[in-house]
């Protein structure tokens, strides 16, 4: 048995190379709930041709200084510098904590950010730009990994790095030219870790931002030619290598399902009319404040952060490790609508919030923290070298986690002082 993970084995290519090859909360702010109704988590946003700046975040302070330009407003470093560590939280979990990618090919970190980390600043700023939460950021997610497994770097079809083995071959699909298990793997993986947790942690790291754009028309048009070179990039670099091509109908196929994801994305968890006026039933509440009544009849009332972390935790742990045949397909999918099932009651109680995103963003970091190791022995590169640069992977994971649960608390910390709240 193997880890249920999407394992392309790819290496980060060599310098010399010309092909290169690389690697496939209690703060009460709304929003990791993929349930919630977008105008309770996202809040009205605003609209896809407005560039409204972004609120300072807390503890920035005021005046000029580094990074700060006249009058107190955050520089242009600062603004976009939570767009810039998505850029590269992406593939660093995405590839190199999962132990996909050893830490020994750290640089190949420069091939993987315009792909991964382009892609999960779209996705979270085109979200946040039309006023739309987690739902759409997770079908999004999904829509992300059927693109970049089935048409850009098209390890879902190519036999080579999939199908080595009797696991793959247990679960494939003839008529789609395809493993099942992988098909779970890639669409669960990519959604949850290469683009959900990241984007949690760094809003984390920004509250009084997490709801806003960080990047203007020309920042998000830059950010797009930069997914799309990236994405042409690594297309082209594994098509050279090994001379895969995905037949037409299965990238046609593929190109549908990607369509529908991204329709269904912005279908559903439309905003509300009333979402923008003050106090109305579903209005957006202030980073930390409550999102708003509870909902009699249709409420599970919310865990304690701690409780919500560890749930995520052993749900995805259960998820990675299932087993590689048709009964783990069953058994991921249930884990996965079970889960999805639970979390979207769970947002809808008022207590929901930072707090709680961030310790679910922290439970599935934990999964891939743990199977970093496994997978580097799998692969058989568990060296030294790799085995100590995992470990200092692990160390920052934790870190940046840490850093993340303070500010929430500060923020929380401050809206109740502001509002007498308990």
């Amino acid at each position: 048995m193997t880890a249920n993970v999407p394992d392309d084995r790819r290496q980060a290519p060599r310098p010399a190379d010309p092909d290169p090859r690389p690697g496939t909360g209690t703060g009460r702010e709304p929003g990791l709930d993929p349930g919630r109704d977008p105008d309770r988590d996202s809040g009205p946003g605003p609209g896809p041709g407005r560039d409204l700046g972004p609120a300072p975040d807390p503890g920035s302070g005021s005046g000029s200084g580094p990074g700060r330009e006249a009058g107190g407003e955050p520089g242009t470093i600062r603004r976009i510098a939570p767009a810039l560590g998505l850029f590269l939280l992406s593939p660093l979990v995405a590839e190199y904590l999962l132990g996909n990618v050893p830490a020994s090919e750290l640089w190949g970190l420069i091939l993987l950010a315009p792909m991964y980390g382009g892609g999960a600043i779209i996705i979270r700023e085109t979200v946040r730009r039309t006023g739309r939460g987690w739902t759409a950021i997770l079908l999004l997610g999904g829509a992300y990994g059927l693109l970049e497994a089935g048409l850009i770097d098209q390890t879902l079809f190519n036999p080579a790095p999939l199908y080595e083995g009797d696991a793959a071959h247990a679960t494939f699909v003839p008529a789609l030219g395809i493993s099942g298990n992988s098909a779970v793997g890639f669409l669960a993986g990519h959604a949850i870790w290469s683009i959900g947790v990241p984007i949690a942690l760094v809003e984390s790291l920004v509250p009084r931002r997490a709801r806003v754009p960080w990047l203007g028309r020309f920042g998000l048009a830059v950010t797009s030619v930069v997914f799309v070179l990236g994405s042409l990039l690594i297309f082209s670099g594994i098509h050279d290598e090994s001379g895969f091509m995905a037949s037409a109908p299965q990238r046609i196929t593929t190109a549908v399902v990607v369509t529908l994801l991204v329709v269904a994305a912005f279908a559903t968890g439309r905003p509300r009319a009333s979402a923008g006026r003050p106090g109305a039933p579903g209005a957006p509440a202030a980073p930390g404040a409550p999102a708003g009544r509870p909902r009699p009849g249709r409420l599970l009332r919310a865990p304690a952060p701690w409780q919500a972390g560890t749930a995520v935790f052993v749900t995805s742990a259960v998820f990675v490790a299932r087993p590689e045949n048709w009964w783990g397909i069953v058994m991921g999918i249930a884990l996965l609508a079970g889960a999805t099932a639970v979390i979207v009651r769970w947002s809808r109680d008022r207590d929901w919030g930072a707090a709680h995103r961030l310790a679910s963003a922290g439970g599935a970091l934990l999964t891939y923290s743990c199977l970093g190791f496994l997978l580097l022995m799998l692969h058989d590169i568990a060296t030294v070298t790799n085995l100590v640069g995992q470990g200092f992977l692990v160390l920052g994971a934790l870190a940046l986690f840490l850093t993340a649960r303070g500010t929430v608390r500060r923020a929380s910390g401050a809206v109740a002082r502001t509002t007498g709240a308990p």
